[in-house]
Parts: C-alpha cells; sequence; structure tokens
C-alpha cells in the first residue's frame, strides 16, 4: 500500500484524527464507496490500515466530520450498504489465514462504519504487472498459486464465494505473497437496492453465470476459479480473455494450449483453459481439482488452507475495476431518456423484468472492451448496402465516422435513421450496425403499426449498442 496525498481523496478525514487508539496518518486508498487510511495503533505501538463506508454518491462529509446523506431518499441504501460494510467485516474477522484480509475489529462512527485491518506493504497484482513484467514467468505464477489457493479454498470450505477476484483485489506484499483484498459488499448491496439495480462486475474476469440473475444458483466455487483463470491468463498473455457474455454470441477465445506462449508448460495452460470454459460444468469444480491440474500436490494447498470459527451468520453475497483505453463504451436502457457513459467496472444488472434489455447493456460493454484489448479482428457487421452507407454519412457531411451503433433487429423489423429508412439486416448474432458520424440521430425501429424510438447525441468515439423504446 502506498500513501496518497489526502487531497487527492474528496472526503478523506484529516491526518492526527483519533477513534481512541488509533490515529489517522494519511490516506492509501479510496473509491466510490470507501477510503483507506493508514493508521497509528498507539496501544500496540503499531502501523494498522482502516477502511471507512463511504459512498460519495449517497453521502458526504459535513462539518463535524460525520457523514451526511446526500438526501433522504438515500437513507435506505445507505443503511444497507452500511450493514453489508458490517457482516463483511464480521465474516473477515472470523478467518485466520495470511492469504486473507485480517480484520482487526470493526465499529461504528461518525454516521458510518469503520474495519480496523493488519497493513498490508506492496503493491496490487495489477501494479506489478505494469512495474516489473520481467519478473513474472512460470516459476513466479508456480510460487504465488499455493497461498492464493490456499486463501479462496479457506473461503470455499466456509461455504461462501469471492466474486470479485482479478489483477487489483490481489496484493502483492514485499515478502511476495499475495492477500486476497475485501469482497466490496456494500458496493454490491447498493447496486442490487439501487433504482437502476447496477452491479460491479469486471469485464473479462466475470463468467456468465454472474451476469444474471438467474445465474445466482449456478454459481459455486467454479465461478471464482473462472476469475482466477482470467488473472492467469492475463498474467501470461498481458491481457484478459474476451468477456464471457461475448463469447456467449461468438466463441472467439483462443485456447492457450494451442498458443502455446514461449516458456510456460502445457499443464498450467491445460488448466487455465479449463479454469476458462464456459460451462460451469467443465471446469474444476473445487481449488483442489483445479490445482491438481496444474501439477501442484494437492498437500500444498491443504497445508496452506486454515480453518475458521464456526458461526451461523447468513452468508454473505460479496460482490463485485479495470481501466481501458478509449474509446468510451456507451450502452442505452429500454426507453432510457438519455445515454449513459458505462465504464468497463459498471455492467448493470437488471430487474427480472428488464433481462432481456440487460443483456443488450452488458453486450455493448464487452463488445467494446473486447475489441479495445483485441484488436486482432474487426467487429462483426451486418450486411448494408451503399445506400444505406449513403444515408448514414449525409448526417455528418464530411465528418469522419466516431461510432459503431448496434440493436438488435428482428425479421420485418426496419430502421429509419432522421427519418431516412435504412437497408440494414440483422448479422447471424441477431444484431444490425451502423457507422454514424458525431450528430444528433433520432433512430426509430418499425414493425408494422409499431414504431419504437430513442434519441442521442454521439459525440464520442466508440461502440454505441441501443435498445430503443417506445
Amino acid at each position: 500500500m502506498s500513501a496518497n496525498d489526502n487531497l487527492k481523496i474528496p472526503n478523506a478525514l484529516p491526518a492526527g484524527y483519533r477513534f481512541n487508539e488509533f490515529e489517522i496518518k494519511d490516506v492509501i486508498g479510496g473509491g466510490g464507496f470507501g477510503i483507506v487510511y493508514r493508521a497509528w495503533d498507539h496501544q500496540l505501538e503499531r502501523t494498522i490500515a482502516i477502511k471507512e463506508y463511504m459512498p460519495v454518491s449517497l453521502a458526504v462529509r459535513a462539518a463535524d466530520l460525520s457523514l451526511e446523506l446526500r438526501g433522504e431518499r438515500f437513507q435506505k441504501l445507505f443503511n444497507a450498504g452500511r450493514n453489508s460494510f458490517i457482516q463483511e467485516a464480521r465474516l473477515l474477522a472470523r478467518f485466520n489465514h495470511p492469504g486473507l484480509l485480517h480484520v482487526l475489529r470493526f465499529w461504528e462512527e461518525n454516521g458510518t462504519a469503520y474495519m480496523g485491518t493488519l497493513y498490508y506493504s506492496g503493491m496490487t497484482l495489477k501494479e506489478w504487472q505494469v512495474t516489473s513484467p520481467e519478473s513474472i514467468d512460470e516459476a513466479w505464477i508456480r510460487r504465488l498459486l499455493p497461498p492464493l489457493f490456499g486463501a479462496i479454498n479457506t473461503i470455499h470450505q466456509a461455504g461462501y464465494l469471492h466474486r470479485d477476484i482479478s489483477l487489483d483485489n490481489i496484493q502483492i506484499q514485499e515478502n511476495q505473497l499475495p492477500v486476497l483484498l475485501d469482497f466490496g459488499s456494500a458496493r454490491k448491496e447498493i447496486g442490487n437496492l439501487s433504482d437502476e439495480t447496477e452491479i460491479m462486475l469486471k469485464p473479462g474476469f466475470a463468467p456468465i453465470e454472474q451476469y444474471s440473475e438467474e445465474g445466482e444458483g449456478e454459481q459455486g466455487p467454479w465461478t471464482d476459479i473462472y476469475a482466477l483463470g482470467a488473472v492467469l491468463h492475463n498474467l501470461i498473455t498481458g491481457y484478459a480473455p474476451p468477456v464471457s457474455v461475448v463469447r456467449c454470441i461468438e466463441d472467439n477465445y483462443q485456447p492457450l494450449i494451442e498458443r502455446k506462449p514461449e516458456g510456460y508448460s502445457l499443464p498450467l495452460l491445460h488448466a487455465i483453459d479449463c479454469a476458462l470454459a464456459m460451462k460451469p460444468a467443465d471446469r474444476p469444480q473445487t481449488i483442489d481439482a483445479f490445482a491438481s491440474l496444474i501439477d501442484l500436490p494437492v498437500s500444498d494447498v491443504e497445508a496452506l488452507v486454515t480453518q475458521i470459527t464456526p458461526f451461523n451468520d447468513t452468508p454473505i453475497e460479496p460482490e463485485v475495476p479495470i481501466s481501458v483505453p478509449e474509446p468510451q463504451v456507451m450502452a442505452v436502457n429500454h426507453a432510457a431518456a438519455v445515454i449513459e457513459p458505462v465504464t468497463p467496472r459498471n455492467v448493470r444488472l437488471l430487474s427480472p423484468g428488464l433481462l432481456a434489455v440487460a443483456a443488450v447493456a452488458i453486450l455493448a460493454v464487452i463488445v467494446a472492451v473486447w475489441k479495445v484489448n483485441h484488436r486482432s479482428a474487426e467487429p462483426e457487421i451486418a450486411a448494408s448496402n451503399a445506400a444505406a452507407s449513403a444515408d448514414a454519412s449525409k448526417s455528418a457531411s464530411s465528418t469522419p465516422v466516431l461510432a459503431t451503433l448496434y440493436l438488435r433487429l428482428q425479421d420485418g423489423e426496419n430502421i429509419v435513421v432522421n427519418g431516412k429508412a435504412q437497408n440494414v439486416k440483422p448479422a447471424s448474432n441477431g444484431f444490425a450496425s451502423l457507422s454514424l458520424a458525431a450528430g444528433q440521430y433520432h433512430i426509430e425501429v418499425h414493425n408494422g403499426n409499431q414504431v419504437h424510438s430513442q434519441s442521442l447525441t454521439i459525440d464520442k468515439p466508440g461502440t454505441w449498442l441501443i435498445n430503443p423504446g417506445n
């Protein structure tokens, strides 16, 4: 953990603030749902970390340093997130494994909640990959895996799933041992209860069963194993595998066993391919089974597993970030008034009544992320004749094309753009596409007497996907 300037994290507590024996020294991290501080324990004379529940979209720091809601309508969401934060702290406090975030205590103060943890020096696996890529080889990975296997297996043996394993959620300490960081439960709980029911998944790391509410029953240890396989794939190739929802449409995953990256053994590559199988049943079902595929003796894994004190708390459902360069990815929800950017950290999981539309929004994210990360193939586009291309370009005169727009199109449906019919047909995946320049557009989908429409402004390059409403 490296310290950051307090001024870079809005709403952070000032240096010198005291929680009894704990004194805040500086900020070492922060995001949309919490702030992490480096603190000094005056009683035990040691450095610790303190994580504060601070959802910036719901609350702000008041003059007395307590949190106050941005509005009364956020009370339910704030309380639900705080309760989930405390529940996660309570769960982590019961684990006693060197590869898991160790919670020393948790408490409520300033109208919010805190957890004090051991202070872990070092950097995330994502940072390590950027700063020390030359150190990553099979020998290094094989040293990394046993303690990581042990940490994940400890969670699974207790009847829980992590659901957020990724490069930026694994801390590499100065002694080279990994620590699996927190679950982010408050973030998921707020997302599940919000009007838009946002859930934060990491494209490329989340398996297909995490993208649907119906997939809850299909989740198990194999869900975390998929994410771990994606981590290993990223370490070896430099990028995550294709996003799982894109793979449902057209699976462009190239098995590592076929690519044979130099310096890596076939058992390791085969194990990663198995972990990244689309169907949950085709993946290793346990950490022990995954370890066996990699030719790591099971005893090496079991030796690192530490038992936890039995308890009867209701299992939390930890939820579930990867930065991707431009172009920006956009998605439009059914009958949405405006188009909202969807970053790779934020994939929407909609209510059951809108699950079909959720698949459309999710596809927008993954199609673009996959295209940005894998420039090896041009996007599949629907067949369109010269007249359609001309119609699309007229609206922008000589302005170059900025965006590719996708929308689902059924047989018998026609597209009208700014009052002009487009002779566009859907591709085999059911989506039609248009190349559009910067400008204002009114998109209509005609099906007999029914017309669904969506107005949008294109002012950024990228891949867009819409689902016009009534």
